[in-house]
């Protein structure tokens, strides 16, 4: 299974980014390989609008299942569920702390988003 993490920098070492749209970096854990990568989402940075939408594709297109971020808007989170990517919220301050608490079945898969459009 393929997990997609929002991160500030690269490796499971970097701080998360509570933002899902807006992270600079998606991490990529593959749970059966154990292999890692980044995806660079700079480009929606300062995207006007559309960054959750264009960065939620951009997580379907990695073939991930789940998605782990600090917070996740609502038409993001729409394209996301058809996509069949479950989604998780989390405090953890770095990737592998947010990693290690999924794999611990330590977090509640989300049921909406949690925060409005362009927060």
């Amino acid at each position: 299974m393929k997990i997609v993490i929002t991160a500030s920098g690269e490796g499971l070492d970097a701080d998360m980014d509570s933002r899902f749209g807006r992270a600079k970096n998606f991490i990529i854990f593959d749970t059966e390989t154990k292999e890692v990568s980044a995806l660079d989402n700079s480009v929606n940075l300062n995207a006007a609008q559309g960054a959750g939408i264009q960065a939620a594709s951009n997580a379907a297109e990695t073939g991930a299942e789940v998605l782990i971020s600090g917070h996740c808007g609502p038409k993001a989170f729409r394209v996301l569920k058809e996509a069949g990517i479950r989604v998780y919220n989390t405090e953890a301050k770095t990737v592998r702390q947010a990693l290690d608490l999924f794999l611990q079945d330590k977090l509640v898969e989300s049921s909406g988003s949690d925060v409005e459009g362009h927060w």
